[in-house]
């Protein structure tokens, strides 16, 4: 049911990005204690601001009166995905080649499940190369799109 509402909601929400010159980040519809919540991130260069959000939000809200895709009581949140946006399509990892990034694979590589490092490229849609840190070393790896599980943008403090 919820990858159901999550591709219904992607579906509404579209034409308002476009219109709004925003992208879509991200859909989930989660349960939270007793309550479901129906999230949508959206983006621009630069962020979004809360008057954008407000817009997505109320736009939205109409389109979603009309089809009544969801039949429970829902929360309908419309926010930044934040600093540590997640990297969902291929297209992502271009944009944001040259980011500290966080990625989460499906089964280790060079013993590792989880690095975090400098995107330094994103080859043909297939292959990221993240430079990081061992110890006092830097090495680089490189991992293929299909073996993620989860990536993210990652605050850096160095």
């Amino acid at each position: 049911m919820a990858n159901n509402v999550v591709e219904q909601t992607e579906q509404l929400v579209q034409p308002i990005m476009e219109e709004l010159n925003l992208e879509l980040v991200d859909v989930e519809y989660v349960k939270e204690g007793k309550s479901w919540y129906l999230r949508v991130f959206v983006d621009k260069e630069g962020g979004v601001d809360i008057e954008e959000c407000g817009r997505v939000s109320e736009l939205l809200s109409e389109k979603l009166d009309e089809t009544d895709p969801i039949k429970d009581m829902y929360y309908l949140e419309v926010s930044s995905p934040g600093a540590e946006r997640p990297l969902k399509k291929t297209a992502d990892f271009t944009k944001f080649v040259g980011s500290h990034v966080h990625i989460k694979l499906y089964e280790p590589i060079g013993g590792m499940k989880a690095i975090e490092g400098q995107l330094v490229a994103f080859s043909n849609e297939e292959v990221a190369t993240i430079e990081y840190k061992d110890k006092a070393r830097t090495k680089t790896i490189e991992i293929p799109y299909k073996k993620m599980a989860k990536a993210r943008l990652a605050v850096s403090f160095n």
